[in-house]
Formats: C-alpha cells, structure tokens, sequence
C-alpha cells in the first residue's frame, strides 16, 4: 500500500459516509481517534439537551414522564439499538452502567444454570476489561455455592478451559487493549456443548462492527453506548436478553422500575414480562435522550458500508505507520486479519504514555492502556482518510525527533 496524501483526500471525496461527519461537532483542528473510547458530540445533542431540561422538565415537569415518553424510553432506545447488534425488538432496554448490566447477565445466567451443582465455573480472558473480571468475581464471591472465576491467558486456551463444571463463558467481542474480535459464533457453539451459557460484552463492537447476536445463538449481552454509538459521557448501557430466555431470566436487583405494576406499589416484587424486567430503578432521562441523537445517525447507513470503512481505514493506519515510523521500536499488537480485528489499532512503545500525550497535545487524539499500549479508534461515522494521513506525519515527526517528554505526568484518566 504506497498511498500518499492526494490519494487519501480523493478517498474522502468518493467515501459515501464521509456527509455523516457533518452530523458530529468536532473541533477544528484537532485529530479525533478515540471514539474507541467516547464518541464524539452529536450536534443535535445539545439541542436535544436544552429541549428535555428547559420544555420537558422545566415546562412539563413530571408530567412529562407520560407526556413526553420518558417512560418509556430504556425500551424505545434499545429496540432502536437491537438492529445494531442482531437483536429483535422487545429484547433490548437501555438502561444503568455495563458493570451493572454485566452482573445481571451474570447472574441471570447462574441462576439458570443452578439446577446443576456442578456448574460454579466463570470462565473468562486475563485480558478481558476489569471491570468484567470484577463483577464475575464479586459475583461469585457472594454466591454460597462455592462459584470460581477461571482465566484463561489467550483465546487458544478458552477450548481447554470449558468442561462440565462451566457454568458461563464471558468474554468482550472485541477486546479493549488489542482489538483481536472473537468469533462470536464459534465460540457460543463450543460453550453449548459443554451445557455453558454465554455473556457478551459489545463495548466494543456495538456500532463498529457487525454483530448478530441470534445468528451466533448467543444467551446474554451488554454494552455501553458511548463509544461508538456516541451517546455521550456516562451514557446509559444496554442489556440484550433473547425471548427464548426471558421467562427464565431473574436477576436480583429487583428494583420498582422491573416491576410487572411499578405504580400498584405493591409490597412483594413481581417481575415485569419480558425485557423490563432487566430494569432496576429509576431511569437518567437527560442522559437517556442524548442516545437517541446518536441512534439517529446510525439510521442513515448499515453496519455494512461502516464495517468497509472500518477496515479500510485500520488498514491504511497500519500500512502508514509500518512504512513511515519504522525503526522506532513500534509493535502492531492488533490483528491483520479482517476476521479478527475490531475498529481500534493498538501499537506498543517502551515510551508509549509519553507518545500519546505528545500526540494529544499536537491535536491528534488518541489514548494509552498498560502495558505500553497506544490505541487509536476509527469511527467511520467521523474519522476521515486525510486524517488518518495526518495522524501518522504528526507520529512520525514525534518519533523521529524523540519529542516527548519520558516523565510525563500522569493524569487520573489515560
């Protein structure tokens, strides 16, 4: 791949998604490559904002909980979700934090498996997001039935680690730090065979790359919707439970907005039918309505078109920094094969931290993941080729000058 600059602005002319950008308030100037980790600012958002606090609450007050729909909003959103991710409507809701979603799942998945004392097995990456292996594990540590969390260090030994004592197999999509994707329905069909269940976190898969959580069979799913589905900071989560499981799914924060009558204020909880009984307590309406701005960009493509751009543009960023940056103890970490590759580049340095902030603070944007990891998001909605051009000239220009600072100060988020 020997593209130069001209060639990558003759890409963006032809890229048919590249009007969607006009959809985001970016900053001029600045180099966004980490939508991976917050998307950028729909500019419907802040009017969106401004409608829900000035009319709905400030005029409306809490009327509009039946007048403007807040009501409803965690179904509404997520069956505008589900598209996204393989999901039927009325099997999504859009509520709490993934942590929180993520420890329903869990627990939604053991109790159905309880009828097997043999089944207390959490299966699951070392590598996975912590906040996985922390919800598995103090999940498991509050469970009388002496529940264990089992680590696997690399997708080779996930196989190994599945037998008759595997209650579930949690594992993300697409991992945060390299961004190898599983196979999502290979790897459902092997935990099946082994009588486990599945729990998928989507974090990172969930507007970026195609997902089809029927077609792999999968048994339960979570996912943030301020990454690439731009939903904002803090944005509410969402949990995917199949129909085929509904009946079946308890989980134990059984909080009035699960409620099958929340307003009857009856003194014993009986749970909602259906995806509402995913719900807990009362809904962040303000944050809630900002998904929707997001969503809303999304209906103007398919998955197909981003996931060609996503490729395209991970393929260009690897090839330019391998070819521009050479010599410069920079390690692909992230896959090569289309298969197996998320919307995120990852690259080590022994000086990784002082690159990033060197980066961020020439305008390209991107962040750092120990052990000496820089990661760079493309989000085909926003992140144009020029960009990706640009992005590699300003790291290269670092590298060969070593200007960065090995001392750089930490901040408390990297």
């Amino acid at each position: 791949m020997n593209f130069s600059r001209t060639d990558c602005l003759a890409r963006d002319a032809a890229d048919s998604l590249a009007p969607l950008r006009e959809a985001f308030d970016l900053p001029a100037g600045v180099i966004y490559l980490d939508g991976n980790s917050l998307g950028a600012r729909p500019k419907a958002a802040a009017a969106r904002a401004a409608q829900v606090i000035a009319d709905e609450w400030g005029k409306d007050l809490i009327t509009s909980w039946n007048t403007a729909g807040w009501f409803d909003l965690p179904k509404r959103l997520g069956d505008r979700l589900a598209p996204l991710v393989g999901a039927q409507p009325g099997e999504v809701v859009v509520t709490d934090t993934t942590s929180v979603n993520l420890f329903k799942a869990l627990a939604g998945a053991l109790a159905m498996q309880s009828a097997d004392p043999r089944r207390t097995a959490i299966v699951t990456e070392r590598s996975n997001f912590p906040t996985d292996i922390y919800m598995a594990e103090g999940l498991a540590g509050w469970l009388a039935r002496g529940h264990t969390v089992r680590l696997v260090d690399s997708p080779a030994e996930i196989p190994a680690a599945l037998g008759d004592d595997t209650a579930v197999l949690l594992l993300t999509h697409v991992n945060y730090r390299t961004g190898h994707m599983h196979d999502m329905a290979a790897l459902t069909a092997l935990a099946h065979e082994h009588g486990a269940l599945t729990v998928w976190d989507l974090a990172h898969s969930a507007g970026a790359v195609p997902v089809d959580l029927h077609g792999a069979q999968a048994d339960f799913a979570v996912g943030c919707t301020y990454k690439y589905l731009n939903g904002g900071p803090g944005a509410p989560a969402f949990i995917w439970v199949p129909g085929r499981h509904q009946a079946a799914f308890t989980q134990p924060l059984s909080g009035w907005w699960g409620h099958a009558t929340p307003f009857a204020m009856a003194a014993s909880f009986a749970p909602c039918a259906g995806i509402g009984r995913a719900l807990c307590g009362t809904q962040p309406v303000v944050s809630l309505a900002l998904v929707e701005c997001g969503l809303d960009v999304f209906a103007r493509t398919d998955m197909a078109a981003l996931r060609a751009k996503s490729l395209a543009l991970t393929d260009l960023f690897i090839a330019l920094v391998e070819r521009h940056c050479a010599g410069h103890s920079l390690e692909l970490v992230t896959p090569r094969e289309h298969a197996r590759r998320g919307s995120h580049v990852s690259f080590t340095h022994p000086h990784g931290y002082a690159v990033m902030q060197a980066l961020i603070a020439r305008g390209v944007i991107g962040d750092y993941r120990e052990p000496h990891i820089m990661r760079f998001g493309f989000t085909p909605l926003y992140t144009s080729f020029t960009e990706v051009w640009d992005a590699v000239d300003i790291l290269k220009r670092i590298l060969d000058d070593a200007a960065y600072d090995v001392n750089a100060a930490r901040g408390a988020v990297t």
